[in-house]
């Protein structure tokens, strides 16, 4: 970044084994518990980062026409009234082709990533870290500074992953979030001061978001464990 369920089918195959009583009572996976799927849920992800990539390119292939500078207007301008738009705007701008082609395979990766754990909760965590960057960015930035890029999300998804498995205490999404921080981990030293044109800001509260999405999208997870502790067995929604 510069200064980032659908419902289905009434009759649904995978659904309705998944209620089904399995050996010993109860329903073959338990409501609330988010788990990583296959086929159909990974086909969702891949098929929404796509698009979502193609919509950045076809954004930055339109400014380039019109040479417009869309992203000069559209970005955040911290404090000022006007700059408030940049705050739903900017993860979809950027500066430059080389700013965009930077940014694309964190965000297919990332993102993809995110939204394997359930469409549903990947795009709440996206919707969190997308609310949190861009607020942060407009109340800290530089004065005289536009903001725009994907990273603050790329940073906000890292975050998330790397905590949401500690959180929801799963083994698999634990094992994911120290692949992820050894491969991309290098990254959150982004979050500091350092050089100019790059909005550390971006990335601070981008990663910020992703802490929260965690924490809040693992409610359920810690609810359970406080009612196992308790000796409750009421199951998280």
């Amino acid at each position: 970044m510069t200064g980032g369920a659908p419902l289905g089918a009434s009759f649904d195959p995978d659904r309705i084994s998944a209620l089904r009583p399995a050996p010993g009572g109860g329903t073959g996976a338990p409501a609330g518990r988010p788990r990583f799927t296959t086929g159909r849920a990974f086909g969702r992800a891949a098929v929404v980062m796509a698009a979502f990539v193609v919509l950045l390119y076809l954004i930055e292939s339109v400014d380039s026409i019109i040479d417009y500078c869309i992203d000069c207007t559209g970005g955040i301008e911290p404090r000022a009234v006007d700059g408030l738009d940049g705050i739903l705007f900017a993860p979809l701008l950027h500066g430059s082709w080389d700013h965009l082609i930077g940014n694309t395979l964190p965000v297919l990766i990332l993102g993809f990533l995110t939204l394997a754990t359930g469409i549903g909760r990947g795009l709440a965590a996206t919707a969190i870290i997308w609310v949190v960057a861009g607020v942060g960015t407009w109340l800290t930035g530089g004065a005289n500074t536009v903001h725009i890029g994907a990273s603050s999300l790329v940073f906000g998804w890292l975050t998330y992953l790397i905590c949401r498995g500690w959180f929801a205490r799963r083994i698999g999404q634990i094992v994911l979030g120290v692949v992820i921080l050894v491969f991309y981990g290098s990254l959150l030293w982004g979050v500091l001061p350092g050089q100019d044109g790059i909005s550390w800001q971006g990335h601070l509260f981008g990663a910020m978001g992703g802490l929260i999405a965690g924490w809040v999208l693992s409610t359920d997870e810690r609810r359970h464990r406080r009612q196992l502790r308790t000796g409750t067995t009421v199951p998280p929604r």
